[in-house]
């Protein structure tokens, strides 16, 4: 029977009851499959705040908190909450302009979404915070969130202990979505390095909100709550006081400070100038006095002590000897008639030393750092007769220096370290098309050529040498807290390498003979610590870069390396001072204080005016200055080129404005920066990341 037959009771029940079932199927597509309208409704009723856990504390060797954590926060908006906002209000409150204000929002949709918070302004001054914490209510889709803050109670270790900064698209993407957007990472330092141990775990809690946005509460009394879990601690070699100390005395210098312990490859002290106060990058201006000093040329953020790489000079030596003992080229007796020079090749190595009898063996050459005697030990290093051939004898020569921690880095627990350069086979065969002698390369015999160095490693090699032959990788965490078999990053660190143990003890003996004479009688006779047996040896490397189109003879560098005691090393010492003349002027004195400062943990009274004269003394070269100008001159111009913008560049053209004829009968724009001549003797670096100076190699 056809249904338009039955009852038109029957036809209405059937509607009713399609309908219904419509009904139930949407809402259950609504509530249970899709969701979208119940998480809607929790973002319009329920805020999300973020708990940002505290990051680990670093501790120093004595326990004291050298890295700590305070409190400021965040401003954090999410853009689909905040169409009904008091834009003026805020702007006003934030000294923007509503302009400022649409471009952050279009960012943070960008960066998180609509529907996510993202911070709008970041580390408010306590002030700031206070005002908007009283008027937050009127903005809604705004809400404040604490920040875990870093803090440097000493002030000191900047280059050590590094620095956070918000985890940017490239570091989301390579975590694989383990950070988000307003999360803060370890950009440098150990902050960086130990950031999976001291960045902790979020947490999240669930607040009420009311009708005019304002928080009322938890939301199911704290039930989907996740707490924060703050990061582990570390405990590191670090000595604070002996930091300080290093970061005083290379003040007003460019140059690098590192001292360890040869025992267990534990930092003590790593220094490098200029330097900077780590509290300028964190808290509200980080990004300002960032960028400040991104455009020093003198680059205050460079690590030189990991990153600087210069001729190691003089303190080569005592390598050169023992390769030249374990190789059986040289005895301790052996010597050599020097007069001021080296004759041996046809260039003339000269040797500051001229009197009859200061290289008559082994023991007096380091001693008074006879160059005579270590081109002559190098030459017959190469030439050795068991291997035919120099080539065979510069491959051998490369070998001793690897296993010195030369030419290669050595895995020290900061991110950016460099390797230095020990010139091999390669090198040489291409320079001189396979037709070179150990004449070629004699000036590596003191220290020069193409043999660069670290201050790091340039002190690891003198633990190896007072450890008789073994070393640990340098390093400055201990331990950290609750740490477990699963932690391996501290394992290679507890690891002893014996690279050269296999050379008789009584061969390291008469090298540090030979360095303790050069602090008792020899070229460090102002090192001298009443009471300690030190070992060092001095240098004086020659450098040169280019400035103004020419190559330059710069001042030479001053060079120190020591440990101390001879009888039970507890700590080993490198200095460099760049540009600053002989080794004994600045960086001997230098590593000295550091070597009283760390075994008597104190200074003599009479050693303050030491202390005082060095950390007074600015011996910057001058041309940084006239470089700084020039470099900035030509930024200005770029970002006029670029923008039109002539506030920049304005200081940088003649005082009286040029007219636009003269300015085409001399082929160049009106606005063009003044190309300022160097005065008499004064040379200047065109180009500072073109043409950079052979002993402070850096990334632009």
């Amino acid at each position: 029977m056809s249904v338009f037959n039955q009852s038109r009771s029957n036809i209405i029940r059937l509607i009713f009851l399609g309908l219904f079932l419509i009904l139930i199927v949407q809402l259950f597509n609504l509530q249970v499959i899709q969701g979208k309208y119940k998480v809607l409704a929790m973002e319009n009723a329920v805020f999300a705040k973020v708990k940002y856990p505290d990051r680990g504390i670093i501790y120093d060797r004595k326990n004291r908190p050298i890295l700590n954590n305070t409190i400021m926060y965040d401003l954090v908006v999410v853009p689909n909450e905040a169409r009904k906002t008091d834009t003026l209000g805020l702007c006003d409150i934030l000294g923007i302009d509503t302009a400022e204000y649409n471009k952050r929002i279009i960012e943070a949709r960008f960066k998180n979404g609509p529907y996510r918070p993202s911070i709008f302004e970041d580390l408010l001054e306590p002030q700031l915070q206070a005002r908007l914490d009283e008027n937050i209510w009127k903005f809604p889709g705004f809400a404040l969130v604490e920040r875990p803050v870093r803090v440097y109670p000493f002030n000191a270790a900047a280059h050590i202990m590094g620095y956070i900064g918000e985890a940017d698209s490239n570091i989301i993407k390579r975590s694989g979505g383990f950070y988000h957007m307003g999360d803060y990472v370890g950009r440098s330092g150990l902050e960086a390095y130990y950031e999976r141990v001291l960045m902790g775990q979020r947490g999240v809690e669930f607040l009420l909100k009311d009708n005019k946005n304002r928080l009322v509460g938890n939301y199911e009394k704290g039930r989907y709550d996740t707490p924060a879990v703050r990061g582990r601690n570390l405990h590191t070699y670090i000595d604070i006081e002996l930091q300080q100390l290093a970061e005083k005395l290379i003040n007003g210098k460019l140059g690098a400070v590192v001292a360890l312990d040869p025992k267990t490859g534990g930092i003590l002290a790593m220094a490098s100038g200029p330097n900077y106060d780590p509290n300028t990058l964190t808290g509200p201006n980080k990004q300002k006095n960032y960028g400040r000093m991104v455009l020093d040329v003198k680059a205050p953020l460079l690590n030189r002590a990991i990153q600087g790489f210069y001729p190691p000079g003089s303190t080569y030596k005592p390598l050169g000897a023992l390769i030249g003992l374990d190789e059986g080229v040289i005895s301790p007796a052996s010597g050599i008639s020097c007069t001021g020079a080296y004759y041996g090749c046809n260039k003339v190595v000269r040797c500051t030393e001229h009197w009859q009898g200061h290289s008559a063996n082994l023991r007096l050459s380091i001693a008074w750092s006879c160059n005579s005697f270590f081109s002559d030990v190098f030459r017959k290093t190469i030439d050795n007769s068991e291997y035919h051939s120099s080539r065979t004898g510069l491959v051998k020569w490369t070998e001793y220096m690897h296993r010195f921690g030369l030419g290669h880095r050595i895995g020290i627990d900061l991110p950016s370290e460099i390797g230095g350069n020990v010139p091999d086979t390669t090198q040489y065969d291409k320079e001189y098309h396979r037709s070179w002698n150990s004449c070629t390369m004699v000036t590596i015999g003191i220290g020069q050529d193409k043999l660069t160095v670290t201050p790091l490693q340039m002190a690891n090699s003198m633990a190896i040498v007072a450890n008789k032959g073994y070393f640990y990788i340098p390093h400055f965490v201990k331990n950290f807290e609750n740490e477990n078999e699963q932690d391996t990053v501290m394992k290679k660190y507890r690891e002893k390498h014996e690279v050269l143990t296999h050379i008789p003890e009584d061969v390291f003996d008469v090298v540090q003979e030979g360095m303790q004479d050069v602090v008792e009688h020899g070229t460090a006779q102002v090192a001298r610590i009443p009471g300690i047996n030190m070992c060092a040896k001095t240098g004086t490397a020659e450098n040169k870069t280019v400035l103004d189109g020419r190559v330059i003879q710069l001042k030479d560098n001053s060079m120190f390396v020591c440990f101390a005691p001879r009888e039970d090393p507890r700590i080993c010492v490198a200095v460099v001072v760049q540009n600053a003349g002989f080794g004994a002027t600045w960086a001997a004195p230098i590593g000295s204080l550091m070597v009283e400062k760390y075994l008597t943990d104190s200074l003599r009274t009479e050693r303050m005016a030491e202390v005082k004269r060095i950390s007074e003394a600015n011996i910057i070269p001058d041309y940084f200055e006239r470089l700084q100008y020039k470099t900035d001159s030509i930024r200005a111009r770029k970002w006029f080129d670029l923008t039109k913008d002539s506030n920049y560049i304005r200081k940088y053209l003649p005082r009286q404005r040029m007219n636009t004829n003269s300015a085409k009968k001399q082929n160049q724009s009106p606005a063009a920066p003044v190309v300022m001549k160097p005065a008499k003797g004064e040379m200047i670096n065109e180009n500072l990341y073109a043409k950079r100076s052979t002993t402070d190699k850096r990334n632009p």
